[in-house]
């Protein structure tokens, strides 16, 4: 379901990315397959450097339909951004990808608080990470990291999942599939 990110996928990745339903959304936007390819290395080199983590998303054949990242990781905390391509919405990868992800972060890299910013008028993402039960709204929980993603105008609303929030949920869950 995931994999670390590797230069060969950035011609379907972009091809996906560069759909009117996704480029609006997608933290990269690139105007070119080498300019993706570009901000892809980049990318490889921050995760090199403990800054960021970033994952292909793939389906069930194998096949690349979208990417998740974790970004300006500091003191054990970061923001994750995740995108999938139009062809593949509605079909659960966003969910599975961020229980994958955030099992991986929270139980091999030693993170403990993960941000999520998402635009106002994204209502799509807005309605997939209320769903999750180990996601919070946080504007008010958080109003300093609030104002500083809305420095120029309000646009985004902040959600958060704190490590021990998220493996409860996931124990919880383990329990009621075992039963």
């Amino acid at each position: 379901m995931l994999k670390k990110r590797e230069l060969h996928e950035c011609q379907s990745l972009h091809s996906l990315m560069m759909d009117p339903a996704v480029s609006p959304y997608v933290r990269y936007a690139c105007q070119s397959q080498e300019e993706f390819m570009f901000l892809t290395r980049q990318l490889i080199a921050e995760e090199e450097q403990g800054t960021a983590i970033t994952r292909t998303i793939l389906n069930e054949v194998g096949t690349a339909i979208g990417t998740i990242d974790l970004y300006h990781i500091v003191n054990q905390t970061g923001f994750l951004a995740t995108w999938i391509g139009a062809p593949y919405f509605g079909q659960g990868y966003s969910q599975r990808a961020k229980s994958a992800f955030l099992t991986e972060l929270f139980l091999e890299q030693d993170i403990q608080t993960v941000f999520m910013k998402i635009r106002k008028q994204n209502v799509r993402s807005r309605k997939a990470v209320e769903k999750l039960p180990y996601v919070t709204f946080s504007n008010d929980l958080y109003p300093e990291v609030t104002q500083a993603i809305n420095s120029e105008q309000s646009i985004y609303d902040l959600y958060h999942v704190e490590r021990a929030t998220f493996l409860e949920s996931h124990m919880e869950l383990h329990h009621i599939l075992a039963t």
